[in-house]
This record gives C-alpha cells, sequence and structure tokens, in this order.
C-alpha cells in the first residue's frame, strides 16, 4: 500500500513539475506548483517525517507560492508571447546546462545504486527538536538570506515591470537629443517673447 501512495504522489509530483515548466500562463504554473508541493508533503510523510510535512504546506504552499501569486497578480502579467527563435549563444548555455543537469543526475544515481549505503533514518536524527536544532544554529544565516533574497526579487520584480506614473522622471535620452530639445525650447521661448 505504501509503495503505490508513494508511485501515485511521485507520478503526480512529476507531471505537475512539467506543468509549472512548461505551461505559458504563469498563473497556471504556480498553481501547479501547489500540487507539486502539497505531492512533497506527502512523501515527506510517507518518510516518517509529518513536521516537515506540515511545514512543506504551511510555508511553501501557504505562504511563498501566496506571494507568487499576488505578484503575479500585482504584475498583471498575461499570456506569454511564443518566444521567436532564441539567439546562438542561448542554445549553447541551455545545451551546457543541460549537459551540467544530467551529468548531476548521472552522479546522484551512481552514488545511490552504489557500493556506499547510507544509515537508515532513526527517530532521534527525524525529531522536531534535531530539526530545530540544526535549523536554528547550523543553518540560520543560510535560512534568513534566503529570506531577504526572495524580499529583494519581489520588490526588483515590482520595481522593473510597473508602468511609470505621470509626472514621474523617465529615463534620459541620448546627450545630443537633449542639448537639440533644450536648443529648440530656448527659440520657442525667445520667438514668443514680446
Amino acid at each position: 500500500m505504501e509503495v503505490a501512495i508513494f508511485a501515485l504522489f511521485a507520478l503526480l509530483s512529476v507531471g505537475f513539475a512539467i506543468v509549472v515548466v512548461a505551461h505559458p500562463h504563469p498563473v497556471k504554473s504556480t498553481m501547479s506548483m501547489v500540487v507539486v508541493l502539497f505531492c512533497l508533503a506527502v512523501l515527506f510523510v510517507l518518510l516518517g517525517a509529518p513536521f516537515v510535512a506540515a511545514l512543506q504546506v504551511l510555508v511553501y504552499t501557504g505562504a511563498i507560492l501566496v506571494l507568487f501569486l499576488f505578484v503575479l497578480m500585482l504584475l498583471n502579467i498575461g499570456r506569454e508571447r511564443a518566444a521567436g527563435v532564441g539567439q546562438p549563444a542561448q542554445r549553447w548555455v541551455a545545451l551546457v546546462g543541460a549537459a551540467f543537469f544530467a551529468g548531476f543526475l548521472g552522479m546522484l544515481l551512481w552514488r545511490t545504486h552504489g557500493p556506499d549505503t547510507l544509515d537508515a533514518l532513526t527517530p532521534d536524527y527525524l525529531s522536531i527538536h534535531r530539526l530545530s536544532w540544526e535549523l536554528f544554529t547550523t543553518w540560520l544565516l543560510p535560512f534568513e538570506l534566503v529570506g531577504l533574497l526572495l524580499l529583494v526579487a519581489v520588490v526588483a520584480a515590482y520595481a522593473m515591470a510597473r508602468a511609470p506614473q505621470p509626472g514621474e522622471m523617465t529615463p534620459p535620452a541620448q546627450p545630443g537629443v537633449i542639448a537639440t530639445t533644450a536648443a529648440a525650447d530656448v527659440a520657442d521661448a525667445g520667438a514668443d517673447a514680446p
């Protein structure tokens, strides 16, 4: 029964993860990510870590993805337009990234099925006390830096995507254009004078 539940939620997780990456509409991608994170929470329960599963649902699904949806709706992002033919450099970077991913995946599979096996998880290792001790001593700074990075990313996305309001400064044009415009304004002001 446990294997069937694992297989069902693992397949759901992989399927919806593909939807997250492949769907052109950002809100639907984010909603698919909610399903992926819920499936991961079920897998954490199967591993014997119900507290981590509850954190997964409350923190990631309940807080961070709601923040993502809020930012997407705030920015009023519509359907992405179909991208044209990419730059040649973009293709090479994508191929190198895919090669690194395949290499890391191969290394992970080799280590998993290799001669070195990991020790079984003990109840002491999965306890809430141990998790909180590790989180708030060893991993406190990286945990806070990730939160700060998310905040900076949201503020930057808002600042880059919002339309300038009337009366706000517009970016300066090229130097020659400004001088020509200023000289034309002076000439117009001199022509209107009595």
